[in-house]
């Protein structure tokens, strides 16, 4: 039988006028308003927000049951938002990231290509956001200036991200944090539609004003249930559909869930760049940039961290990251790059120093980097950390929740407010 042939089908100029661009779900509030910057600079995109239905089966159907987990959840859902039947099927793009890094994540591109092949949506084109020059793509580009505005969507997206989930174990009408989040999004939505209020004193504004907000809500209700860290591969640690709705499990289960921010990756990834010059004396000229790129970053996040310092001990801020990577010494070399690397074992520590001493490791079955930095870094750190609650926990299309569930349980049965 003939092996369907992934083609490498370009997204022109002339495609940017009528065609959607579907993006895959990971992180909901930091995705939608990425996404919606695309929308202001002309391109028509769809976010794709589903999570249910069949779309492991999707995946299942068109992609081997070996490859990597997250990459089959992505794959099903494009399927899936192919074959819906809301989209023109000749009028539609896909958009997948790429890291260029040696990680199965750089593969998923080829994977998504040959599934549409293998389904007889060859012709669809498929849209590489990189920034290693890996692929180009005549009617997409990324310029300065969206890449200012999506910086700044992230760091919205941490800010709501980590306030909701100090905010929804003690909130006293049930609801009303998701409200808050959706109004927020709502209000960011339309404001990333314009340059002027994209500019950081406005930006700086309203993350005062959300910090205000979310503190309305907390009052002062004593944060005093138990807290619990997740850490692990990048897209089960954030995606619902990647880990069956973890935080919402958890919220279920009465304690209050922990989940380090998306930038922090964004600036593991960048200081892997410093990395390769120290180690091995290469790229030099990369290795300036990410420095700079590094201290720009930081200095954006350390501003976050220090407006959210008023508010403590009602919130807790998110972790300075230059502290955060520090915490590795001894425990990983920072050549551990690939994938989540040193960052995953950096995670588990900077939260057992913030006073986080239950921890799920989220990983994907048979992602051989997380099982060494993730699984393989409990027994060191357990044994210089006594008392701290680790567990792995495996996701992939054969593992139930039920399954999952139960081993969180049991975890959370010997979890202690530390």
């Amino acid at each position: 039988m003939a092996v369907a042939k992934a083609e490498y089908v370009k997204f022109t100029k002339e495609m940017k006028r009528d065609y959607t661009i579907l993006v895959p779900t990971m992180l909901p509030i930091h995705f939608k308003l990425i996404s919606n910057v695309l929308i202001s600079y002309g391109y028509k995109v769809d976010f794709l927000e589903d999570i249910d239905g069949d779309i492991k089966e999707s995946g299942l159907r068109l992609v081997h049951n070996d490859t990597c987990y997250p990459a089959l959840l992505v794959i099903g859902q494009l399927i899936n938002a192919i074959e819906s039947g809301r989209y023109d099927k000749h009028k539609i793009a896909l958009l997948i990231t790429q890291t260029g890094g040696g990680c199965r994540a750089s593969n998923y591109i080829y994977l998504l290509r040959k599934a549409l092949a293998k389904a007889g949506y060859g012709y669809i084109p498929v849209i590489s956001l990189n920034f290693g020059g890996l692929e180009k793509h005549p009617g997409f580009s990324l310029t300065v200036p969206m890449l200012y505005r999506m910086l700044y969507c992230a760091f919205y997206g941490d800010l709501m991200m980590l306030m909701a989930n100090q905010c929804r174990p003690y909130e006293k009408t049930p609801g009303e944090t998701d409200a808050l989040v959706k109004k927020w999004t709502d209000k960011l939505l339309e404001e990333s539609s314009h340059a002027q209020t994209m500019r950081y004193g406005h930006v700086k504004k309203n993350y005062r004003l959300i910090a205000d907000d979310f503190a309305r809500i907390l009052g002062d209700t004593k944060r005093d249930k138990i807290k619990v860290g997740i850490v692990g591969e990048i897209y089960v640690k954030f995606s619902p559909l990647g880990n069956n709705n973890l935080e919402s499990f958890l919220l279920g289960e009465g304690v209050e869930p922990v989940v380090p921010g998306f930038v922090d990756f964004c600036l593991y990834c960048v200081y892997n760049g410093i990395i390769d010059y120290d180690l091995y004396r290469i790229r030099p000229f990369k290795a300036f940039g990410s420095k700079f790129l590094y201290r720009f970053l930081l200095k954006k996040q350390r501003y976050i961290r220090s407006m959210m310092q008023r508010y403590y001990p009602q919130f807790m801020p998110m972790a300075d990251f230059d502290d955060t990577r520090r915490r590795v010494k001894g425990y990983i070399g920072m050549g551990a790059k690939m994938g989540e690397g040193w960052l995953l074992t950096a995670e588990m520590l900077e939260l057992i120093h913030e006073g986080v001493g239950n921890i799920i490791c989220t990983q994907p079955f048979g992602c051989l980097p997380n099982h060494i930095a993730g699984k393989g870094m409990m027994k060191p750190i357990k044994e210089r950390n006594p008392g701290v609650n680790i567990v792995a926990i495996d996701y992939d299309p054969g593992a139930t929740a039920i399954n999952q569930e139960n081993r969180i349980k049991l975890m959370l049965s010997n979890a202690d407010n530390v």
